[in-house]
This record gives C-alpha cells, structure tokens and sequence, in this order.
C-alpha cells in the first residue's frame, strides 16, 4: 500500500455549488476539473479515516468501460470494519484487512484490481465481461492479477466466470457487446481477425470475422462519422469486396434494438436455419445488463421502439 494522502480542502471555483449530501457541496463551475475525481474529493473532505474509494466510483475515475449510470449512482467505499457511515448518497461495505490502494489527488482509491472485484460483487455478467474486456485490452492489470485477487473474495466467483469469457482483443464497449451477443447465440467468431486476399497480402483488420466464413461483423462507432474517416472507410470497402469479403456495419441501437437481424446475417453467412431461441441466451444476458436500461435516456432493451442511441 502507498502513504497515506494529506486531505486537502476543496477548492473554491465560483459561488454556485451543488450540494452531494449533508456537508458536502461540490463547485458549479470545475473549470477543466474532472467530475468524477472532483466528487470524490468532496466526499473525502466528510468521510471517515480509512476510507478507500471503490467499485463503479473508482470505476468510472479510472475511465474504466462501464454501462451508463444514473447521475445520481451512490458513492462506493470501503471503510475498516465497526467504522459507520450512515448517509444514503453512500454505498458502504467493511473490511477486516483494507484493500490495496493508491493516494491520488487527496483521495485513496482502490487499484484496479480490488477496483473490478468490488465491481463484481454489483454487475451482471455481461457488464463484468465488458469491464473486463476493457481492464484487460488496454492493459490496466493482467489477467493473472485478477484471477490472483479473486482467490477467497467474495465476488471472486463471478470475477472468474467473466474472465472465461473476456477477450483483450476486444478494442471498445459496443464492439464487446457485440462480440457477446454472438458468444451468446452461438455464432463462433475472431475478434480483430487479419485478413488477406487471395494470394496472402494484408487487406485489412475485422472487429469480428465469423469463423469459416469471409463475412464480418463490426461496430461502426461515432468516429465513423468524421468526413475524413468517412473516405477512408469506403476505401476499406472497396478493398474488402475486391478480396471477396462481405462486411456488416452496425450501431448502438442494433445491438440494443436489433439482434434479430444481427443473428440472420449471421446464421446466412453460416448458412444454417435462422431459429430466433438462440436469442434467448442474449436477451437472458441484456436484461440483467445496466446496457439495457440507459439512465440517461429512458430506453429499454429489446421489445422497446428504436431510437438514436449513443454509438
């Protein structure tokens, strides 16, 4: 464990400040402040000695892939055992040995391993895979760090199921989803697969090619939307059906809305019968997903009427 922090008391930006809970008021205006980082600063300034920011807190200040949360998600801590902390913006859970953790910005945050364990003690499998996913592709602990710390822990056993089922190569949160999606409906597929033309040169990199076939399956994010990446796409395009490849595109609301036709083109490129209880699975993983229900806008998942949703 690294030295205790000094606490430091909040600073003032403006007369505006929005009040957390009793005693705790965070700054309107954060200037280029993280509000996340800033909450927690807040909160620190009124809790307990010993307290350690942990779980989707902790989460969300490491930008870790998370499902949307509610603005006002409680703040997730953990604090020695016979400490009490009574205050419902907080979600607390006690210790006999404290978990690893760092001092950073005023504030003692769980490191990500613990940060992920605690995580899995709230999250559904499909949000724990894409966590997961995330943790492990942009290399914030191994993989053996996290079955180490799951070893005797409550929440370990779900830990260890999501990691049967995590893969690194994995490059955002939608391209998870939709990898599990497939996963679910028993479509094998390579995530980040090369793939070559007929006499062996590189032609591109799929999200996800389906095995045995030249058919891909990708998420087409909000970046696909730049003029520039625009060009270059349909270049990629091009290059792709001249090496005889059949490439699928697909955005948030497909996935939330839409497997139905995610798992036809599928099953065609298979070319096998289209049989819709293969989506049971999936949907069994969605509705237990924080993915289904988006805080900030009200959605439901499938059976509901598509929308424009955050791709």
């Amino acid at each position: 464990m690294g030295k205790t922090t000094t606490r430091r008391a909040p600073r003032r930006r403006s007369g505006r400040w929005t009040t957390l809970g009793a005693g705790v008021r965070l700054a309107s205006d954060l200037g280029e402040e993280d509000p996340v980082w800033a909450r927690m600063r807040a909160w620190a300034e009124r809790l307990p000695d010993g307290t350690v920011f942990t779980g989707l807190t902790a989460a969300a200040a490491y930008d870790l892939w998370l499902p949307p949360l509610a603005p006002d998600h409680p703040v997730e801590i953990s604090v020695p055992r016979g400490v009490r902390v009574r205050r419902p913006q907080v979600e607390v859970s006690r210790h006999p040995l404290p978990p690893h953790s760092h001092g950073i910005g005023g504030v003692r945050i769980a490191t990500v391993t613990e940060t992920v364990l605690a995580a899995a003690r709230s999250l559904g499998t499909l949000d724990l895979v894409v966590l997961v996913d995330g943790v492990l592709h942009e290399q914030g602990c191994t993989r053996d760090d996290l079955e180490d710390v799951a070893k005797g822990r409550r929440g370990g056993p779900r830990l260890r199921a999501a990691l049967a089922l995590a893969d690194s190569r994995s490059e955002s949160p939608w391209e998870s989803l939709l990898r599990m999606l497939h996963l679910a409906c028993e479509v094998p597929v390579e995530p980040q697969a090369e793939l070559l033309d007929a006499v062996g040169r590189f032609v591109a990199r799929a999200d996800l090619l389906i095995t045995g076939t030249r058919t891909l399956q990708e998420y087409d994010g909000a970046v696909h939307r730049d003029r520039g990446q625009y060009a270059r796409d349909r270049r990629r395009d091009s290059r792709l059906a001249e090496a005889g490849y059949i490439r699928h595109g697909y955005v948030a609301p497909d996935v939330r809305f839409r497997a139905a036709m995610i798992l036809r083109e599928a099953d065609q490129a298979l070319g096998r019968r289209y049989d819709p209880a293969r989506l049971d699975a999936w949907y069994a993983l969605w509705r237990g997903s924080r993915w289904e229900q988006d805080p900030r806008s009200g959605q439901s998942g499938p059976g509901s009427e598509p929308t424009d949703g955050p791709d």
